[in-house]
């Protein structure tokens, strides 16, 4: 038996009157889905624990089998185990994000257009960040470049005693609300100001806005961490395991937990990553020797924070079309068993822009196990309405494995 999970970042979603007051998961044209949902079992789960932030760090955590309440210990720091950086016990890390914002002449007036701007290119922001390094860089502090927006800064003897704000949370809002607070709050705060001031002239947003594109004008501190201890995903379910995103976040958790992190070319975080090139890197994987696969795709989330709706429902489409299809295909060739579960972390609805923490409907199928159903859908609602509901969602990963048994 083979287990693949497909992980749909921030598909799920509100009814929206421009889409017949249907979701974009409802409304997308999803046949194969479709298809599963008929074939297998459909329900809710709870991966945001009550009192935790929705982000992807504690979702997919609790997706991934582990409970976020007893293992998260910040996000920053699982996105620095994928970037192949060592962390000491007494360094703290926080995630660095490029972004856009407005240009009024006092910082503090400002707002944030684009929490990644405009999806800027790993080849720019590696050259904006070394900017950013250079200036800042102390005995303590280093900045360090990721994939696109999403950078690290580790700090030697900082402090996690802080208050800051995801910039994703905020769009098109004033930041003198959401401002560093806590110790060090005045030198995060000038790191972020004084970035500003360098940024915005920078050859690179020169350039940038000559093509029409926003401006990488700061950058913004904020998802605090320390070193993480997550148990052997082997240990916990006795799974050889890989996987596949292009989010550092994801291949962190996965990699502290002991799976093959797996770099797909053409995988960008957007919907404009390589779709196929994900499922058929998670066939190889399984018919390399690994029991399970975790395929990360976060096209739909970047659609929600960015509110295009045409793109997320899009998203939803052609992972059905390129992702959830390809696999179930080339398994069926192989002639192998096998149990799929496809679920997002998180809604991230469009009226809002970012996630929340309501429950998320999974879709569990299993090949060894049709039962024709032909009044299951899998969208938000009929979720809901099958009474199938996991309130500490990490237990349902143990459920995957033991085939739908409590």
């Amino acid at each position: 038996m083979k287990y693949i999970v497909i992980l749909a970042d921030g598909m799920a979603d509100e009814p929206i009157m421009e889409l017949q007051n249907k979701t974009p998961m409802a409304y997308a044209k999803t046949p194969t889905m479709d298809l599963l949902a008929k074939q297998g079992e459909v329900g809710l789960a709870k991966t945001i624990p009550e009192g935790m932030s929705p982000g992807s760090d504690t979702a997919n955590l609790a997706v991934m089998g582990y409970d976020p309440k007893k293992y998260y210990t910040g996000r920053s720091p699982l996105e620095a185990v994928s970037m192949g950086v060592s962390l000491k016990d007494t360094d703290i890390t926080f995630r660095c994000n490029l972004v856009t914002l407005t240009e009024e002449e006092e910082y503090d007036e400002k707002s944030i257009i684009d929490h990644s701007a405009d999806e800027i290119s790993t080849e720019e922001a590696r050259e904006l960040i070394s900017a950013v390094d250079a200036h800042f860089r102390t005995e303590h502090i280093r900045f360090y470049p990721g994939v696109s927006y999403r950078h690290l800064v580790v700090w030697n003897e900082g402090s996690d005693d802080v208050m800051l704000t995801p910039p994703h949370d905020i769009l098109g809002r004033s930041i003198k609300d959401y401002l560093p607070q806590g110790q060090n709050k005045e030198r995060i705060y000038t790191m972020m100001k004084q970035s500003y001031e360098f940024l915005k002239d920078h050859p690179i947003n020169q350039k940038r806005i000559e093509k029409g594109l926003k401006p990488a004008n700061s950058i913004w501190i904020w998802g605090e961490g320390k070193k993480p201890a997550i148990p052997s995903f082997y240990e916990a379910y006795g799974m050889k395991g890989s996987v596949i995103s292009a989010v550092d976040l994801i291949k962190g958790i996965g990699m502290s937990a002991g799976l093959r992190s797996i770099d797909v070319e053409g995988a960008t975080g957007n919907i404009h990553t390589n779709f196929k090139g994900k499922a058929m890197a998670a066939i190889e994987e399984l018919t390399q020797g690994q029991d399970f696969v975790y395929v990360h795709i976060e096209a739909p989330d970047e659609c929600g924070h960015r509110q295009e709706m045409e793109n997320k429902v899009r998203s939803i489409e052609l992972i059905d079309e390129k992702v959830v299809k390809v696999i179930k295909e080339e398994m069926e060739k192989l002639m192998v068993d096998y149990r799929m579960m496809i679920l997002p972390d998180h809604p991230t609805p469009l009226r809002i822009r970012t996630h929340t923490s309501e429950p998320v409907p999974y879709l569990l199928y299993d090949s060894t196990n049709v039962v024709l159903k032909q009044e299951q859908t899998y969208d938000e609602a009929y979720a809901a309405s099958t009474g199938i509901f996991f309130e500490e969602g990490y237990k349902l990963m143990g459920y995957f494995f033991a085939n739908g048994k409590k």
